[in-house]
């Protein structure tokens, strides 16, 4: 179909979530408005050496349920979660694809790393045999990251557009937002998106650490990670998949489909500023955001619930109220605004797609999942965070931001959907 110019209607029909406190978004949704903590011990490997030894595991996984054991020993965990995810996203949207014209299906998924666990592996067959001839056939297509809608797309048979995203933590937001574009200017009916990751691996809490960009409060872990608060020391390592079905207006009326919200407007930009550090008050946020309202089209104030960025790093939780204070002045203070990642830890490039699923639930049910582990405000940090219990609350129009190393912004603007 050429695009005539018309932005077409994107509703989202589906969502499916592997998280580090919930394998389904039923689950996930439920232990955010209780409160959970994903984070504990690290039982992947052996932290003695590290100065972080704590992350936000998934927990119960089980490859199996959603892939047989061969297909289970060719993908890494990265890939595996996505299958899942995606499995129950399109479940959960009620599509029937032998219905389906395929072709007008398409698979963005991102991840900000790929198959780390699988690339650690294989270097510790290169050590132990002291040569390269026992690699595995599979390690690059295991390993790199667009193997996830790769597979999922074989899986289904979705002929559509198909790639993944890379850019670090902004990752699925970008591949949401991508899938978006993608329906609106009308290459495609319905698309399958977001993100997956897993490096919860000893080069990747090492790598974090040398950086020192994680929480090292190894004596209370669920107690680390605090967006907001004023004794935050860094972020959590999680690890997980968010997978939403997008879908064009009509396609999903005609079909009887559950709506769950629209995706009604995105915003992309650069800070150009440093390889980690947000620029100066949020500049390249402020941006963002502006172009996702602009986008939309609706004023500013009609926004009530922003899902935040919101790490649990000194710098990166003070540039982000700045920012939303210089969008929205005074209507900033009436704004709800939480951090998913104080349950879940950051999950890189999976983060945006599965923080997105957290705020269309929102939105769906009327209700803000807390910040928890905000005991002491920071005076730099002065908005309504929705400390540590959920709250009832009224949202039409609601902001999902996640920004990136290398200084990658995107904010996605999702409202309730009207007829």
């Amino acid at each position: 179909m050429a695009f005539d110019g018309q932005k077409r209607r994107v509703v989202i029909t589906g969502m499916g979530a592997v998280t580090p406190i919930g394998l389904s978004v039923r689950e996930y949704w439920q232990s955010l408005l209780d409160g959970k903590s994903g984070a504990g011990p690290i039982t992947y490997f052996d932290t003695a050496q590290y100065d972080t030894k704590f992350a936000c595991e998934v927990k119960g996984f089980d490859p199996l349920k959603f892939m047989d054991r061969k297909l289970s020993q060719r993908t890494d965990p990265f890939t595996q979660f996505a299958l899942a995810a995606a499995e129950m996203a399109i479940t959960d949207a009620g599509l029937n694809l032998e219905q389906e014209n395929r072709e007008r299906i398409g698979v963005v998924v991102g991840s900000g790393i790929g198959g780390m666990w699988t690339y650690h592996r294989q270097q510790e067959t290169i050590w132990e045999t002291k040569g390269p001839h026992r690699i595995s056939p599979f390690f690059i297509p295991m390993m790199i990251s667009d193997i996830a809608p790769g597979r999922i797309s074989m899986k289904y048979g979705l002929k559509g557009p198909n790639y993944a995203t890379t850019s670090a933590c902004a990752t699925s937001s970008h591949a949401v937002g991508d899938a978006f574009i993608l329906i609106q200017r009308g290459d495609a009916d319905v698309m399958v998106t977001g993100g997956a990751e897993s490096s919860i691996c000893p080069m990747g809490i090492g790598g974090f650490n040398a950086m020192k960009a994680l929480s090292t409060r190894n004596d209370a872990p669920q107690k680390a990670s605090r967006p907001f608060d004023k004794g935050r020391d860094g972020f959590v390592m999680g690890e997980g998949s968010g997978i939403l079905i997008l879908e064009e207006l009509s396609h999903a009326l005609s079909r009887g489909a559950r709506i769950y919200a629209e995706l009604a407007g995105i915003g992309f930009t650069a800070d150009a500023h440093h390889i980690t550090e947000p620029a100066p008050g949020g500049e390249g946020a402020v941006r963002s955001m502006r172009a996702a309202i602009k986008d939309a089209g609706v004023p500013s104030d009609a926004v009530s619930y922003i899902n935040t960025h919101g790490t649990s790093t000194p710098v990166g939780d003070r540039s982000e109220t700045a920012a939303i204070k210089t969008v929205f002045g005074e209507h900033a203070k009436k704004l709800a605004v939480n951090s998913t990642k104080s349950m879940i830890g950051h999950l890189l490039g999976a983060a945006g797609a599965v923080e997105a699923i957290a705020t269309v639930m929102s939105i769906y049910e009327n209700k803000v999942h807390p910040t928890i582990n905000y005991e002491t405000p920071d005076p730099e940090c002065d908005l309504n965070y929705i400390p540590n219990t959920s709250q009832d609350w009224e949202i039409n129009v609601a902001i999902s931001n996640t920004f990136g190393f290398g200084g990658h912004n995107a904010s996605l603007l999702i409202k309730k959907y009207q007829a």
